[in-house]
């Protein structure tokens, strides 16, 4: 079994460093990721030397952003990205897509989706 994200956008807020008492400190931060399409026309052409493109003839342009929650546990890495890593940032995040459920402070359970990086 493999459990492996990549991920390339930008971050969303300055990262910040959370420690729970007991626990290893983590740099949390979010990071905005773009997928963009043409509508309307379905006819679609590989492009070129990228074969992860695709050239559409016609449509609108769609975009669509997903946010996603990163957590950063390595202590070199997580203090790394704590010190350089600024809102606006391009990077490249790669790591483990982990599912958890919280409890929020109305005391409803809420589901959290994290990659581990």
């Amino acid at each position: 079994a493999m459990n492996r994200v990549q991920l390339l956008g930008r971050v969303g807020q300055d990262p910040i460093m959370r420690q729970v008492e007991g626990k290893n400190p983590v740099t949390i931060f979010s990071l905005a990721t773009n997928e963009m399409w043409r509508t309307g026309d379905s006819e679609m052409s590989q492009g070129g030397e990228h074969p992860a493109l695709f050239l559409c003839t016609s449509g609108d342009i769609s975009q669509k952003t997903t946010w996603h929650r990163i957590s950063v546990f390595r202590p070199g890495l997580r203090d790394v990205t704590y010190q350089y890593v600024r809102k606006g940032s391009r990077i490249f995040v790669e790591g483990k897509i982990d599912y958890g459920e919280y409890t929020d402070k109305n005391n409803v359970r809420r589901q959290a989706t994290t990659i581990i990086a």
